[in-house]
């Protein structure tokens, strides 16, 4: 039942924007072409009633959408008013919505988590009252269990539009929700809008490109728009009347509603139907202007449309919205939910969370358990430590790849609507996703510790492990900042890899020593976080007392001292002692200077590289809280909201 009246009113309304897709550079320098996609667009709609926008493709259908969510960029003249307030873009996201034609939602959460956790001003038993009740009038109650990913198209759209009418809108704006559905489904839809448009006291407008007879009874109003123009505004009843009045009566057994659709489209199969159908429409255009302004605002058969309500009055428009604390527990419920759920979805996350850095990290235990100490375990541990440096990095970069998108291209639709902003969404993703990823590296860890090091010191295994999560945090947060504009997951993670790549061979000492870098390159490492990581634990791993001695090169032959560098060469033995201690070995690889010190407070000071290592996490997990915050252009953030 419709407790109170709202009116939305479109007077005059023009718009400017861009006529033509453009290059992302064409973009940025502001030379796409732009043209008037609305011309003096006039309609009324209240509430109870559905109202269809008709018209063919490029007739600004979606741009009238777009203007009335003030979602456009461009400049636009005329007034949108609702109950005679000015609609603007905050009393929008109060009290209307808008089912975008593509909608992005969560796989792995079936179709009652979906709708409970969407971010509302309800909460408890009054959320999950709602939530059935939405389900049984959409039509969903049956699958309400069925994961996202598994519904048909038709109950895909039906939870889109769930989704706002959970909400509670007073306006509620359809970007063809029949698109691609067949009659029947087309059918269900347009009836169940009709009957929510009843039932809520919501003004529903919807955009359709061929409208089918079945659907002309759940029609109250009707909108033609032709190139931006306005053929008919008005009631579908009335619209029979206006047309034969000005003498285009519908034929019998014809769909009014295409016939009037095809009356109002520009002929272009040949250069003299363009020609005579461009001079009708702008005939019928210039008639609608002069005759047609009882028939726009005239009233539809209904409830009473007098406007009681004003700022203030009986018909409040502002209402109060939920808390940051409320709105931050239902994304952090629905996230932890759509991790820890046992559906396909949820047991993967759950899998690239918690098990494939162990796993990496057991293949790594199998490959070095026979690691013996002679000359060759230097380069052999050496290895070991870049190889646990990449597993950390890598799957960091692996798991947001996989993890991550889903809920950004979420964020991003959802941040349109006012419900949350960019800080909150990292707040709760990083709440679920760091605890997650210590426990996997406690665990990944305490597998190949042993290979290095000795349980009886846990405080040193503790440093491992917390280096290398570190590290994996690192990476995470660099592969998101870079999700925030990159939507392709192929080509962010390629980017992200690449940066890590060229780290690593720079700041670990690893690959190459840090003494045989450049002048410039080598104070290059000091803003890479693998120089302080890599320093930690190979400072940690070859300053156990079992390498402070020179070691044998193998089973066979001996080292005495250095030395036998000299004589081996008889032996064809040459080289075979080139380390006369694990700090040899250090000061090899990050040593510049012999005379330079490097233990107590140069390059391998522990504590120094454990603070920045963890420095340069924190630092950029406070980076991108702060990315988020930044005004992207629009056409960045809205390849990912359509």
């Amino acid at each position: 039942m419709i407790s109170s009246d709202y009116v939305l009113e479109l007077s005059n309304v023009f718009y400017s924007g861009q006529v033509e897709p453009g290059s992302c550079m064409q973009r940025l320098m502001g030379s796409i072409k732009t043209g008037v996609i609305l011309k003096d667009v006039s309609m009324t709609v209240h509430t109870g009633e559905v109202m269809a926008v008709l018209g063919s493709k490029g007739s600004g259908k979606k741009a009238l959408l777009d203007v009335i969510s003030r979602r456009v960029q461009g400049p636009t003249r005329g007034q949108i008013l609702l109950n005679n307030h000015p609609m603007n873009l905050s009393l929008f996201q109060q009290r209307c919505g808008y089912v975008t034609h593509k909608c992005d939602l969560i796989p792995g959460l079936t179709v009652e988590q979906t709708l409970f956790y969407t971010p509302t001003k309800f909460t408890g038993y009054l959320k999950k009252s709602k939530v059935k009740q939405v389900m049984a009038d959409l039509a969903l109650s049956q699958v309400a269990n069925r994961c996202t990913e598994n519904l048909t198209q038709s109950e895909y759209r039906r939870l889109m539009i769930g989704i706002q009418l959970i909400k509670d809108p007073v306006i509620l704006l359809l970007d063809e929700p029949t698109w691609d559905l067949d009659p029947l489904n087309t059918y269900l839809v347009v009836s169940i809008l009709s009957n929510a448009s009843k039932k809520y006291g919501t003004a529903i407008i919807l955009t359709m490109e061929k409208p089918r007879s079945d659907v002309f009874p759940f029609l109250e109003r009707v909108l033609y728009l032709c190139l931006g123009d306005v053929v008919y505004t008005g009631g579908t009843r009335q619209m029979l009347e206006y047309f034969n009045a000005i003498g285009f009566p519908c034929p019998q057994l014809e769909n009014p509603l295409m016939y009037y659709l095809c009356l109002s489209t520009v002929d272009r199969r040949s250069r003299e139907r363009f020609v005579e159908s461009n001079h009708q429409i702008a005939a019928l255009v210039e008639k609608f202007k002069i005759e047609g302004s009882a028939y726009r605002k005239g009233s539809i058969s209904g409830p009473n449309h007098a406007m009681e309500g004003t700022l203030g009055g009986k018909v409040p428009l502002l209402v109060s919205r939920p808390g940051a604390w409320q709105v931050g527990w239902t994304l952090y419920s629905r996230l932890l939910v759509g991790t820890v759920s046992i559906q396909k979805y949820g047991l993967l996350r759950m899998f690239l969370r918690l098990l494939l850095l162990p796993l990496f990290f057991f293949l790594l235990w199998i490959f070095y358990r026979d690691m013996k100490m002679y000359q060759h375990t230097f380069v052999t541990r050496s290895g070991f430590i870049l190889n646990c440096l990449c597993g950390a990095y890598f799957f960091g970069i692996l798991n947001s790849i996989f993890l991550y998108p889903a809920f950004r291209t979420r964020y991003f639709q959802e941040s349109q609507e006012g419900l949350y902003g960019g800080t909150l969404f990292l707040i709760t993703y990083n709440l679920v996703s760091i605890p997650f990823s210590f426990v996997s590296m406690v665990a990944a860890s305490s597998i190949v510790y042993p290979l290095v090091g000795s349980f009886d010191e846990p405080l040193q295994y503790l440093y491992f492990a917390l280096v290398l999560w570190a590290c994996y945090i690192f990476a995470e947060q660099q592969t998101m900042a870079i999700l925030m504009v990159v939507k392709s997951r192929l080509s962010a993670a390629i980017f992200s890899i690449y940066i890590t790549c060229i780290c690593i061979t720079l700041g670990s000492g690893i690959l190459r020593s840090i003494k045989g870098l450049q002048q410039w390159l080598y104070y290059l490492t000091y803003a890479t976080q693998t120089r302080y990581a890599s320093a930690f634990l190979t400072r940690q791993i070859f300053s156990i007392p079992e390498l402070l001695g020179t070691l044998p090169y193998d089973s066979k032959h001996n080292c005495t001292n250095m030395n036998l560098i000299e004589t081996s060469i008889t032996n064809n033995h040459l080289g075979y002692c080139r380390y006369s201690s694990g700090q040899e070995f250090l000061i090899e690889r990050y040593s510049r200077d012999k005379t330079e010190v490097i233990f107590s407070d140069g390059i391998l000071d522990s504590d120094m590289n454990i603070g920045i290592t963890f420095a340069f996490a924190l630092g950029m997990v406070i980076f991108n809280l702060f990315l988020y915050l930044i005004p992207l252009p629009a056409f960045v953030k809205a390849k990912f909201r359509e």
